[in-house]
């Protein structure tokens, strides 16, 4: 196929590692608040919502799987170029790009925005946003697998921030959850959908694909990472609605961290604090992978090295957040990413299956028929 990567072994990495990677990307700033989003939608049916919602994962990472198995050692970037041609391809991709800035974004504003409003309130946001670029500069241009082992250790350290939960379900009242299906279909429907800004993170696949060793294995470590990340979600969720009141929220912005404010010890009494401050591990893989994401499609469009591109990136992503400050302001950006990445994330990848398989389909006729003439 056109475009091909070529990539010696020292540049790959192994391929469960996937799972390391995929469920870094997904577990983000969106698990800190996103029940009061999906409980507006689906009520106490909610965890229904992030049922589907991990569901619709496994099913869009098969989508991409079998499309990225088709072209082998080439990713998102070059298969967009092969099938729509060189101008429309180079067009997709700097969507692509920019859909990567804005996730990027996103992200480092929302756990901005978080620091404040818990720990430091009077701490300037151009001082945060430096200080986590400066470091995500430092992991990127380290390359792949340093980002791979950003990733791989955010897992590993972060185990231990999740059977915090215990605490709340002494407090819980499984009745919350009942009757199941009180809500109606298109309401747990669009829960589902509001997840989209959560959940995604999954799609770096896309890009990285082609850096896998052992590309036959992609399958099985990718959908236990989805899996893993989706029993994640669902649990939270769940001991959300039985933890607090209706009421209640609807009108708590960070449910998850509010879960832990009353999480007590001896030796530490404001035990969300440290969750708050170890939350930058857990969104360290996501900065740093959709960075690497961005310089893998721009790349594709110009000749720029990785030292001028993550220097013009970061400039640009510091200007960004001294522009958007309010919460208002926040929310609406969350809000219009959450819905454009749906069909970016979400129903793109299909349609780009089924386009490859009858491209796929229609050039091995052609190659029969040249065969036999």
């Amino acid at each position: 196929m056109k475009n091909s990567i070529r990539l010696s072994s020292k540049d790959m990495i192994s391929a469960y590692l996937l799972f390391f990677v995929i469920h870094s990307a997904q577990v983000g700033v969106g698990i800190q608040g996103f029940q009061r989003i999906i409980y507006q939608d689906a009520k106490h049916d909610a965890w229904i919502s992030v049922l589907l919602a991990g569901l619709a994962t496994h099913i869009v990472a098969f989508c991409m799987i079998k499309t990225l198995e088709v072209y082998g050692s080439n990713d998102l970037y070059g298969i967009q170029q092969d099938i729509f041609g060189i101008w429309i391809g180079n067009f997709l991709n700097a969507i692509y790009v920019v859909y990567c800035f804005i996730a990027f974004f996103s992200v480092l504003r929302n756990y901005i925005e978080v620091i404040q409003a818990w720990i430091f309130p009077n701490l300037g946001t151009w001082f945060l946003s430096a200080t986590l670029l400066l470091i995500i500069i430092y992991a990127f241009t380290g390359g792949l697998r340093v980002l791979v082992g950003v990733s791989f250790f955010s897992v590993i350290l972060a185990l231990w921030i999740f059977p915090m939960l215990i605490f709340p379900m002494k407090f819980s009242s499984s009745e919350a959850l009942f009757p199941i299906f009180e809500t109606n279909i298109s309401s747990i429907l669009k829960g589902a959908q509001s997840m989209t800004f959560t959940i995604i993170g999954f799609e770096i696949l896309n890009v990285i694909y082609p850096f896998i060793k052992e590309k036959k294995k992609v399958n099985k470590y990718v959908h236990l990472g989805l899996l893993a990340t989706t029993f994640i979600y669902l649990s939270v969720m769940m001991v959300s609605i039985t933890y607090y009141s209706e009421g209640k929220l609807l009108k708590t912005i960070w449910a998850t961290l509010t879960l832990f404010s009353f999480i007590s010890f001896p030796f530490m009494e404001r035990f969300e604090f440290v969750a708050v401050c170890f939350w930058m591990l857990i969104i360290l893989p996501n900065l740093c992978l959709y960075l690497w994401a961005a310089y893998r499609g721009t790349i594709r469009l110009v000749k720029i090295s990785g030292t001028k591109f993550v220097w013009i990136f970061s400039l640009l992503i510091f200007i960004g957040t001294l522009i958007v400050q309010t919460r208002t302001q926040i929310n609406s950006i969350n809000t219009h990413f959450g819905q454009i990445a749906f069909y970016i994330v979400f129903i793109y990848p299909i349609f780009l299956f089924m386009i490859t398989m009858l491209k796929k389909k229609f050039t091995s006729r052609k190659g029969q028929k040249d065969e036999k003439v």
